[in-house]
């Protein structure tokens, strides 16, 4: 007698439309005076002659970037930094094209003297928010100004994985990239030390660390202080890679461009679990991009080239969209049917 024995098949369905973007939208301020912060310049007797008028156009072309860079679908996750306040996050997700994606979104309140912050939207279909916090950096040197908080978001994606999410904004080089690399290496240890806690406490933890970060991927901050690495042969989930940290660059090949330089200051950094393709949750193709599209750019008259479109030039109002060009990731989540 034969006896056949029929073990149920557990089908794996995917979702690969889970895009997440990071933008440093250069200054997104409304025309309205902020009697607690330093938004002079950007009001319409201020330096920048800034308008009604124009910070529509800027909400209209943030709006068409993250749209232009979601595709068919909508980005699931998109930090921004150079953020005035949470009014013009609602008029950006409730008043421009992104009404109808769906967004909810959560903003630090920094002591940064000009107002700016950092911010994070996600669909709430997506991305179940469970709590988010933000951390400020104290500075050994008090004479620096004080800088843009770090913005921490926990949530769970729909094959019920949690996700940890960072968005930074590190300390400009105003001064000269030596004079201000004190306030960047201090700002990279608390964001070290906030990961360190989450792999003490967590067994199978997914980070995702974004934002301008105001160095390259080989600088002190990056590299030996928040000790992201390039991918190699050997990943381990407790470590952290960063996905622009781009082998045999290119001259033309950036996320920023400085007297007719371009550097890669913007970046998208992971731990090692996300890069393993048997987990249920992983980065697809373990690669990150730079959304250079044609109308992000203008021609560089001075230093040869292409640059970004920035909204002003100086005082001169540009009609582009930001200094900076985005950067994203795509991720494949696994779940059973």
């Amino acid at each position: 007698m034969v006896f056949l024995l029929f073990i149920p098949l557990t089908e794996v369905a995917s979702q690969d439309n889970f895009r997440v973007l990071f933008y440093n939208v250069e200054n997104l301020f409304d025309a309205l005076d902020d009697s607690l912060k330093d938004d002079n310049d950007f009001l319409p007797d201020g330096f920048m002659r800034w308008s009604e008028w124009k910070y529509r156009e800027k909400l209209k072309n943030i709006a068409k970037v993250i749209t232009a860079v979601g595709g068919m679908y909508s980005p699931a996750l998109v930090g921004l930094c150079e953020i005035e306040n949470d009014s013009v996050l609602h008029d950006l997700t409730k008043r421009s094209a992104l009404s109808v994606q769906g967004y909810d979104f959560i903003v630090t309140d920094s002591p940064d003297e000009r107002g700016i912050d950092v911010a994070l939207l996600y669909q709430r279909h997506q991305f179940k928010l469970l709590e988010h916090t933000e951390y400020d950096i104290k500075f050994s040197d008090k004479r620096r100004r004080p800088t843009r908080n770090i913005l921490h978001a926990v949530g769970t994606l729909e094959n019920k994985d949690t996700l940890d999410v960072f968005v930074v904004h590190f300390p400009s080089r105003v001064s000269g990239k030596l004079d201000t690399e004190e306030a960047r290496t201090e700002s990279a240890q608390v964001l070290r030390n906030k990961v360190d806690s989450i792999f003490s406490v967590r067994i199978n933890p997914n980070l995702i660390i974004m934002g301008d970060f105001n160095d390259e991927p080989d600088d002190k901050s990056i590299l030996n202080v928040l000790k992201a690495n390039q991918i190699k042969e050997d990943i381990l989930n407790n470590e952290l890679y960063n996905l622009l940290y781009i082998k045999n660059k290119t001259p033309e090949c950036g996320t920023y461009k400085y007297q007719g330089v371009w550097s890669v200051i913007d970046h998208l950094i992971v731990n090692g679990r996300l890069l393993n393709n048997a987990n249920s949750t992983h980065v697809k193709n373990n690669n990150a991009y730079i959304y250079n599209e044609s109308f992000l750019l203008e021609k560089d008259e001075k230093y040869y080239g292409m640059k970004p479109f920035r909204t002003n030039i100086g005082p001169r109002y540009n009609g582009g969209f930001s200094d900076h060009l985005p950067i994203y990731i795509d991720i494949n989540i696994l779940f059973n049917e």
